[in-house]
């Protein structure tokens, strides 16, 4: 075992760095799709409604599958379940990019397409999350959740301005196609993986029903408030994808390759937010996750009123800090202080909360922008996710939650 401590300390245990760099591979794919999905959808449809109703198609399984997914992982192996779901998403992104590539791509390809890779998103999420603690024991999963969402942001960093560059030279199939074979790099990893080196925990009975997890989290005050912040956070806040494919295709009028600039800029934020999470560690209390999402939610109102290009590019690094230590710290809190024998099926609920309600927001999102401009969508966005945060922090206090 490695001798690394400090804020790399997860990197002591080798199936964690196995997974880690594979994560990232897949990470990069992930988010070079989502940019080659959104202008591939405005390409088809100039319509701001449609990109909307395709985001919300994706995350649409979330509402019905994650919580199924988290009573997965408490009932069979995690990482036999994570090689079923990446291959699922390796063929339905690989199918989309040979339609794209063979040019024979139709919108209800994409819909369809993009809702059978919700599904086995939906199903992958509650497992993966959970399967931090095999991966490196109960000690070090508020770390590793610190270094997995900095590996997602750095995916953030890289895919889009990769997919911005592939769009422009040869159009948006490649991205698909690599997004494909990303997938496959996971399921190697976990195929290396040592099975005697995971911190197993005791499988939960034939008999577990997700409404014991319902169950457990009502009656947590503390968690109750933090998932209901990020419910609201998520759903009008973090749709990032919407607000920066509007504003540089309506707003600003630039091409792909500036498209791919804002999703950069936005990630640097992000990546930066990552790291800072990592020294919050013994911060993440709900006061103060609810203080960073209040926080987080008053910086898109000056967002929206962005003279020009690179003034909004220049704002979306200051949102995405905010935005991650708020979520990252919402999410190690619920992993860490959750009963073992419950924590996929109550991270189930969480990924549920956080990306239930995108199919409501983009859906809402995409309506408000066709009808009444980006801008306005985007302040009512940081006002609602401002006030929400603020009357749960309230809440907080009148229950003599002082944490």
């Amino acid at each position: 075992m490695a001798k690394t401590g400090g804020y790399l300390r997860a990197f002591r245990h080798r199936n964690f760095r196995i997974v880690y760099p594979a994560n990232l591979v897949s990470n990069i794919g992930t988010w070079a799709q989502r940019i080659a999905q959104d202008w591939l959808v405005l390409q088809l449809t100039h319509s701001a409604q449609d990109l909307g109703f395709v985001t919300a198609l994706q995350f649409l399984p979330t509402v019905f599958v994650s919580t199924w997914g988290g009573l997965l992982a408490d009932r069979y192996s995690k990482r036999l379940l994570l090689i079923y779901t990446n291959l699922g998403s390796a063929l339905s992104a690989g199918a989309l990019g040979f339609l794209i590539v063979g040019n024979a791509v139709q919108l209800w390809h994409v819909y369809l397409l993009s809702f059978v890779l919700g599904i086995f998103s939906a199903i992958d999420a509650p497992i993966r999350q959970a399967f931090n603690s095999e991966l490196v024991g109960p000690e070090d999963v508020p770390n590793a959740v610190s270094l997995n969402s900095a590996n997602f942001n750095i995916g953030r960093l890289l895919g889009p301005a990769i997919s911005g560059f592939l769009i422009q030279a040869f159009g948006t199939g490649p991205s698909f196609l690599i997004n494909a074979v990303s997938y496959l790099a996971v399921i190697m990893a976990l195929l290396a993986l040592r099975p005697n080196q995971l911190d197993l925990p005791p499988l939960a009975p034939k008999g577990a029903k997700i409404r014991e997890a319902w169950a457990y989290v009502r009656s947590r005050p503390d968690l109750f408030l933090v998932m209901a912040a990020v419910f609201t956070t998520a759903t009008f806040g973090l749709n990032f994808q919407i607000f920066t494919a509007l504003m540089a295709t309506t707003e600003f009028h630039r091409k792909a390759g500036d498209f791919g600039i804002l999703g950069t800029a936005l990630a640097i934020g992000s990546l930066s937010g990552a790291i800072l999470s990592a020294r919050l560690e013994r911060h993440r209390t709900p006061r103060k996750i609810l203080t960073w999402m209040a926080a987080f939610g008053l910086t898109l109102v000056p967002m929206a009123f962005a003279p020009d290009y690179w003034a909004f590019a220049l704002m979306l690094p200051v949102s995405g800090v905010l935005a991650l230590v708020g979520i990252i710290s919402a999410n190690s809190y619920t992993q860490t202080t959750t009963e073992p024998s419950l924590r996929g099926r109550v991270m189930g609920i969480y990924l549920l909360i956080f990306m239930g309600g995108t199919p409501i927001g983009s859906s809402l999102l995409g309506i408000a922008a066709q009808n009444w401009g980006i801008r306005p969508t985007i302040v009512a966005c940081g006002v609602i996710t401002t006030v929400a945060a603020t009357l749960f922090l309230v809440t907080l206090g009148k229950r003599g939650l002082k944490r």
